[in-house]
């Protein structure tokens, strides 16, 4: 093995080493360790005691688990769909173009099963605070994915400005498949095979085919790829992918598997809310660990008092009773004798339960303003007589938070679209071929209000250009004619509309959409609306233009018609000027009346 590689193994180790004991001083009294509050988290979640499930006399300790309720609630509450994900242009210019992108968007986004990532990342994302995601691009196929903090060693202070290790388990299938692999290498390595472990130590299952590989991102030095210390000093974005094992000198023995240069650091660090001083930030569960600690307390008390008042338990002077136990001993007919003066009798262990009830009341009460998850939001009845103005209010504000952490998902998923996913996509776009829009009725209106006029005047040209290369003489076409018919053929394509790059073949959609990432809005949070504040809205507005359908010839009052459209951010009352006007309607031919004649008598 070369010393590079004993350089880039002996960094891993020390790493891996170090990080379980890194604790950052954040300030005087707050002290944070990454690694030992990632497995709190995951301890309460899966109702496990950090001292043990029994108690110093063998007692099993109940977990009255509240951190479950709460992560599933802020998933719901901070839920993102990928139908919810669109490109928005900017400028007249690129509004095509952000067609062209949205159409490859969805097509990717079901290609890779984006929804299921938006899934899996939301919910690392209420359980730690703060979630690592990598971009890998795959066959020229971008493939997201939500890392484990379990399988990740990095800084915990800067998560992207120093070197990350990922820590993975590959069988000897993966190692021989992977490409990207030196194969000599692999071959030397697969008699090196261990046990899976977790970060300190401890077996993850009875399996022992899987290889613990070590894949390092990060700037560092030029060194560790060219194997020269004159380029110590020199840093690059690399990946390393290397193995280790220990050999009978008790020396270790490192195994680069993959290193080379990277043209972009695939991972980044999300967050709900980002704090300053710390890597990982706060999610649900680590609100709660205080008060689901004192639950937990709380709870075990009732229990042993419970146990207490349940046995029946004798007291008596009498010396004939020593280390007897009335409760088993006594048989049916069996005679008890005691001394004179000497009484049998029962000990009174009552204990209250109900100080100690009201005392876990309270924690609960504040795990849920940590949390902000009160009763209204639970969907749990208020108590009697509290004012529905009150419910309204306390659901208001709760979603309050709600609404920050899905603005700062946005703002991630903004940053993963202009610097990942548009990239890769316009990749796929180096060619001219045509593609085929599916729009709604909005979207056909605002294309074609686009694609009509331009595509008259080409054709109108097309028109005179042939008749002059023919000899004859070019008259102005008919434009009202050749509009007619654009529109026509348009009529019979639907909902669906077909776009090429632009009418020269050699110009590609890559070329035609150079800076699309930086030339578009990306907007992720259309969900977060409340869809039933807005129908209810909207439904008021159509009644009262039905009812009185002059309101909006006064200018005042289609200033506020406006307003409220605005306000409801579901319609834009620019939409209404792309709606077409509807057809006069006919008059209605008056019948005659028949005047009837009065009868003449005699006839």
């Amino acid at each position: 093995m070369s010393d590079t590689n004993e350089s880039i193994g002996a960094l891993i180790r020390k790493l891996e080493s170090d990080y379980p004991f890194n604790t950052t001083t954040i300030s005087k009294y707050v002290q944070h360790n990454q690694y030992e509050n990632i497995e709190h988290i995951e301890a309460y979640l899966n109702s496990k005691h950090l001292s043990g499930d029994t108690d110093a006399l063998d007692r099993e300790k109940p977990f009255f688990n509240i951190v479950l309720a709460v992560v599933n609630l802020w998933w719901r509450a901070t839920d993102i769909d990928r139908k919810n994900i669109r490109i928005k242009s900017t400028k007249l210019r690129h509004k095509v173009m952000a067609y062209a992108g949205n159409l490859k968007l969805q097509d990717w986004m079901k290609r890779v099963n984006f929804g299921a990532f938006l899934n899996d990342w939301g919910l690392s994302l209420v359980r730690y605070g703060s979630s690592p995601v990598e971009f890998v691009e795959k066959d020229g196929v971008l493939h997201p994915s939500v890392l484990s903090w379990h399988n990740m060693i990095s800084d915990t202070v800067e998560f992207e400005k120093n070197p990350r290790i990922k820590i993975l388990y590959l069988s000897k299938a993966d190692l021989k498949k992977n490409k990207s692999y030196d194969h000599d290498v692999v071959e030397e390595l697969l008699d090196a095979v261990t046990v899976r472990k977790t970060l300190d130590g401890q077996n993850k299952d009875t399996k022992s085919d899987y290889i613990k590989v070590y894949e390092v991102h990060g700037e560092l030095p030029l060194s560790y790829l060219t194997g020269n210390e004159a380029d110590d000093k020199i840093y690059q974005q690399q990946m390393h992918t290397v193995s280790y094992v220990k050999n009978k000198k008790e020396e270790y023995d490192d195994f680069c598997l993959y290193k080379g240069r990277e043209a972009k650091d695939p991972q980044i660090l999300t967050h709900l809310i980002k704090q300053e001083a710390r890597a990982q930030s706060m999610g649900a569960v680590e609100y709660m660990f205080d008060a689901q600690w004192m639950i937990n307390h709380s709870q075990k008390l009732i229990k042993d008092q419970l146990d207490f008042v349940s046995k029946v338990i004798m007291q008596t002077a009498d010396a004939n009773f020593a280390g007897q136990n009335t409760l088993t001993d006594v048989e049916v007919g069996d005679i008890l004798v005691h001394a004179p003066n000497a009484p049998l009798g029962s000990v009174n262990n009552k204990g209250d339960i109900t100080a100690l009830q009201n005392f876990g009341k309270q924690w609960e009460a504040l795990a849920r303003e940590l949390t902000s998850t009160p009763d209204a939001i639970r969907g749990e009845n208020m108590p009697s007589g509290t004012a529905w103005r009150q419910v309204e209010a306390l659901r208001t504000e709760s979603h309050s938070l709600f609404e920050l952490m899905v603005e700062n998902k946005s703002l991630d998923i903004e940053r993963m679209m202009r610097e990942y996913i548009i990239p890769n996509l316009k990749k796929q776009l180096d060619t001219t071929e045509e593609l085929a829009l599916t729009l709604d009725a909005q979207g056909i209106r605002e294309f074609d209000s686009m694609y009509v006029p331009n595509e008259v005047i080409r054709r109108a040209n097309e028109e005179k250009k042939k008749k002059i290369l023919a000899g004859e003489v070019a008259l102005e076409p008919d434009k009202l004619q050749i509009e007619t018919q654009v529109k026509q053929e348009l009529s019979e394509l639907g909902n669906r509309r077909y776009l090429k790059p632009s009418d020269i073949d050699s110009t590609t959609w890559k070329e035609a959409l150079e800076d699309l990432e930086w030339e578009v809005e990306v907007d992720a949070s259309g969900e977060a609306r409340d869809k039933e504040a807005v129908m209810t809205t909207l439904t008021t507005v159509l009644k009262t233009i039905v009812t009185n359908p002059t309101v909006l010839q006064d200018p005042n009052m289609k200033m506020l018609f406006n307003k409220i459209l605005e306000e409801t951010d579901a319609i834009s009352p620019l939409e209404f000027s792309t709606v077409p006007p509807a057809p006069p309607q006919p008059p209605q031919e008056m019948q005659p009346q028949l005047t009837p004649q009065p009868a003449v008598m005699g006839q």
